[in-house]
């Protein structure tokens, strides 16, 4: 997808916008993560320029954006929600969540996406419901209860010191 950097900011700016003003509906009992996926996070990573949809209508070998695509993880079949791809090469994968759940305190969705990348050697991986995004370095294995913090984002800096 060919789009300026002005274009993808005003998206995400709406996209923002729409979810602040129906945040209470998003973070409700009963939504379900494909509504949040298909409503907000499809189009955020539509609007960073990543063709989600196949809209180029490219060769299913390659798509910039597989979802649900088949991953063996210590030889058991995964699913993860994106894999973000380059010609056939993954580069990174990407799992959402429904809004509402605390993704930087909950460490099984983030243990769950660090297997994923680590068993495909990429070198990071994305979390998201939307509201939060965070980044993990995948190149070293997981281990459950082992806490790992995200990838320190310069956003979140900003956001500190602007405060």
């Amino acid at each position: 997808m060919n789009k300026s950097y002005n274009q993808g900011k005003d998206e995400i700016s709406k996209l923002c916008q729409y979810f602040a003003k129906n945040r209470e509906e998003f973070v409700a009992p009963g939504v379900k993560e494909a509504h949040v996926r298909q409503l907000l996070i499809d189009p955020l990573f539509e609007a960073l320029g990543w063709d989600v949809r196949n809209t180029a209508q490219v060769a299913p070998q390659y798509r910039e954006v597989v979802t649900e695509d088949s991953l063996d993880v210590e030889g058991q079949q995964k699913a993860p929600d994106y894999c973000f791809r380059v010609g056939t090469l993954p580069k990174f994968y990407a799992e959402a969540k429904k809004c509402g759940i605390n993704i930087s305190a909950d460490p099984g969705p983030a243990y769950q996406l660090r297997r994923y990348g680590w068993s495909a050697k990429v070198p990071l991986s994305i979390l998201t419901d939307f509201e939060e995004l965070s980044i993990y370095d995948s190149s070293e294995t997981a281990h459950i209860g082992k806490s790992v913090p995200p990838v320190p984002s310069r956003a979140g800096q900003k956001k500190l010191e602007s405060s």
